[in-house]
């Protein structure tokens, strides 16, 4: 049981008002989804921020950290030199009203110019693709409520990219041992983060940072990606984030948090992007030696290698002095995480892993229901052919890549709701690893192996004695002898149950205020 998650921050529009502010936009967003959840939701404690501290060992002087940088600033307190209880309670000037932690243990809330889904923590990546679908839903919800209230319409957009240069992250958080040695880690893990993207890429039309070139990439968020370890999430991007921020018992745990990966419409790539990394993960955990011979030369010109070549059939540098494809490297890590799969939903990660590099292996093309890069690619082929301009004899010149139609389709592509990815579930064209059914419950309920089930029940049960929550800890408001705040910490992940939440989440008795 390896704990996980996935936060997706939204592109956002009104097609009325191509100009319109996105950051009023999401605050109103998120204001719609409060409305929508009713008063079962609590406001965000930023007590558990921690984001200058490096897994290197180091912290970043505030004075020197890029505002971007600074997630606590709301509460962060100079005097104390951390955050402190919020006093600006009930204030529109409090940024609790930007967010809304909701009763299946997940947070939305508004992240720089965009409204982001923070899922609950899982232990599986079955459970990270179906609490993600129900990120979608609630989304979804609260779009239509904002349309509602405000009487102007919403788009929502799971994707990476605006074409001109932005790129907002789908990011992944995986737990892992504080004694895994840190450099260690990113040395072996790179190889996989840098390839995996030939399976759970979701395309882009453009190459560069703002499509300067024409064609079409496999990853959207590939060519943003300038460092190899870093502290930043926004500028100067790298493929290991070292944000030591692990929400957990910090003596005994440390949370990777993975930036690379592109947002997904499709399910299986999000099974793969969270499942595959987790068995890599507990490899590295386990000192596997055989991780060595997939070390990489230079990984960060080899991301932008493997997202530009379609054929698959590229190699990049290895530091043996060797060179490897990314569907070889793939091959090897899965060999090798045979032998780390624990459970049943571990093994449903290696038979899809197996069958999508097959697929990829012997025709792309044949991926097209599993991979969304592929399916993207097939469809933007489609329409390639279909406005082709046909000369006198008889040969076909198949519309240029930097075609206005091009970039439309995939922008359009990834609109949740009636986008072509959701018109091509529809259609039955998409594996789907949940259902409807399953959906609508993860919206409503929390994930019952992990400690979102201790904060949903309060939120859920309870929302009058939630003054705030976080993902390490749920501020009560009720008298005690300290004061009128009682902060109730939640640093093990994986406890399901608390014993003063839940003696407040029981059922009152009659008359019982």
């Amino acid at each position: 049981m390896r704990i996980c998650g996935i936060e997706t921050e939204y592109g956002i529009a009104d097609p009325a008002r191509p100009q319109a502010n996105p950051i009023l936009m999401s605050s109103r967003l998120v204001e719609a989804c409060r409305t929508w959840a009713g008063e079962h939701t609590a406001r965000w404690d930023y007590g558990g921020e921690d984001p200058l501290q490096d897994q290197r060992g180091h912290r970043r002087a505030r004075a020197q950290a890029h505002p971007d940088m600074l997630t606590d600033a709301p509460e962060f307190d100079g005097q104390a030199g951390g955050v402190s209880l919020r006093k600006r309670r009930g204030s529109w000037e409090d940024p609790a009203h930007l967010n809304a932690v909701l009763s299946n243990g997940a947070r939305f809330y508004v992240d720089h110019a965009h409204p982001e889904y923070s899922g609950p923590e899982v232990t599986n990546a079955r459970d990270a693709v179906l609490w993600d679908a129900a990120g979608d839903a609630i989304a979804l919800a609260a779009a239509r409520q904002y349309t509602e209230t405000e009487g102007l319409p919403l788009a929502l957009y799971k994707n990476n990219v605006d074409g001109k240069g932005a790129s907002y992250g789908t990011h992944e958080n995986f737990l892992i041992r504080r004694d895994v040695d840190f450099e260690q880690l990113a040395t072996w893990l790179t190889p996989h983060l840098v390839t995996r993207q030939v399976m759970t890429g979701a395309g882009r039309v453009g190459l560069g940072q703002r499509g300067e070139h024409d064609g079409f990439q496999i990853s959207q968020r590939a060519d943003y990606m300038e460092a190899e370890v870093g502290l930043e999430t926004t500028l100067r991007r790298p493929i290991i984030n070292t944000r030591d921020e692990p929400h957990a018992d910090r003596s005994q745990w440390r949370r990777l948090h993975v930036i690379i990966g592109d947002a997904n419409c499709f399910e299986v790539p999000t099974l793969l992007k969270m499942g595959t990394t987790a068995l890599v993960l507990s490899a590295i955990e386990a000192g596997d030696e055989r991780l060595d011979s997939l070390v990489l030369a230079d990984p960060v010109p080899a991301v932008h290698t493997v997202s530009h070549d379609l054929s698959l059939r590229a190699s990049v540098p290895l530091a043996s002095g060797e060179s490897a494809t990314a569907l070889e490297i793939q091959r090897a890590l899965l060999a090798i995480c045979r032998e780390y799969a624990a459970d049943a939903a571990d093994h449903t990660v290696l038979a899809h892993w197996e069958r999508v590099l097959d697929a990829l292996a012997r025709d792309p093309f044949s991926a097209a229901k599993d991979v969304e890069w592929v399916a993207k690619l097939q469809l933007l082929g489609r329409l390639r052919e279909r406005h082709a301009t046909v000369h006198p004899d008889g040969t076909q010149e198949l519309v240029e890549w930097a075609d206005a139609r091009l970039a439309a389709l995939d922008l359009q592509w990834s609109r949740l709701g009636d986008g072509w990815a959701a018109k091509l579930l529809a259609a039955g064209q998409v594996t789907r690893l949940t259902d409807d059914s399953a959906v609508a419950s993860a919206v409503a309920r929390a994930p019952r192996d992990t400690r979102a089930a201790v904060r949903a029940r309060l939120i859920a049960l309870r929302p009058e004695l939630v003054d705030a929550a976080g993902w390490s800890s749920v501020v009560i408001d009720r008298p005690t002898a300290h004061g009128e705040l009682e902060v109730v910490h939640l640093d093990d992940p994986h406890a399901s149950s608390h014993p003063v939440i839940d003696a407040l989440a029981s059922p009152r008795p009659t008359g019982a205020v």
